[in-house]
């Protein structure tokens, strides 16, 4: 497995970097590929299916200067920025192996991360919901997938050093919320993990053996996902309007 650090100049070329090289591995010809990077700015990511007035408090939002774009996963709004390492991993869909299926996927990475960060937390990490880790019963990653025909996309972000306070003020409690978070606010509900990021990204590495390799950015491919998609109101699909509160268990 390749590995990569590589944070681009914004928001939508981050998203875009991983929605390109999604689409370049299911084409054939790369190897696997785990991405870090992390956003020098602020900003609001909803889930492919996500509604940005149930799931973000737009005001608060603009109001901070946070933008609010969309990826092609599933799963609830994040805020990312600094103090949230993101990860991608690009792997190929085995139909006879833990990548056959959506459920098989998430329970095969998230046990492997889990193990990766046992050592600093022993007897604290655990895999909770579908796919959040949670330290001590909260929740310090966050994660989601895409499949193609024949790769997938994995990817999330960890808390290391994020504002909790800053999540709190642009996210609205989530529509759909495990039933491990017991109603309990963002600031009551995540945790930073407090841990060097070369350490974290380090056990992580080693968890999926990959090595710092060159992997070719495909840059016209990104500027046209830029342009084309994430840059468009019609993609970001943010709603009009008084936004309404979202409820949640």
């Amino acid at each position: 497995m390749r590995r990569i650090d590589l944070t681009l100049p914004t928001p939508e070329e981050n998203l875009a970097l991983e929605d390109a090289l999604l689409d370049e591995c299911d084409s054939g010809g790369q190897d696997p590929i785990l991405r870090f990077w992390e956003s020098p700015a602020p900003f609001v990511v909803l889930g492919y299916a996500g509604r940005a007035a149930v799931e973000v408090d737009l005001e608060a939002a603009a109001a901070l200067h946070v933008p609010v774009l969309r990826r092609i996963s599933g799963g609830g709004a994040v805020v990312q920025g600094p103090g949230c390492v993101s990860y991608a991993l690009l792997l190929p869909i085995d139909p006879c192996g833990p990548t056959t299926s959506i459920h098989a996927t998430n329970q095969w990475v998230m046990e492997r991360h889990r193990q990766a960060l046992e050592p600093r937390f022993p007897g604290r990490i655990a895999v909770q919901g579908v796919t959040d880790l949670t330290v001590d019963g909260r929740k310090c990653s966050g994660n989601a997938q895409r499949r193609r025909r024949r790769w997938l996309l994995f990817h999330g972000t960890f808390l290391v050093s994020a504002s909790l306070e800053l999540i709190g003020r642009v996210l609205r409690p989530p529509p759909q919320a495990p039933g491990y978070r017991q109603g309990r606010s963002h600031l009551d509900f995540l945790a930073n993990l407090e841990v060097p990021v070369p350490w974290l990204t380090s056990r992580l590495s080693a968890c999926w053996a990959a090595q710092p390799r060159d992997v070719p950015i495909p840059a016209q491919r990104i500027n046209a996902l830029v342009q084309n998609r994430y840059l468009r109101p019609e993609w970001n699909r943010i709603e009009a309007g008084p936004a309404r509160m979202a409820t949640g268990p």
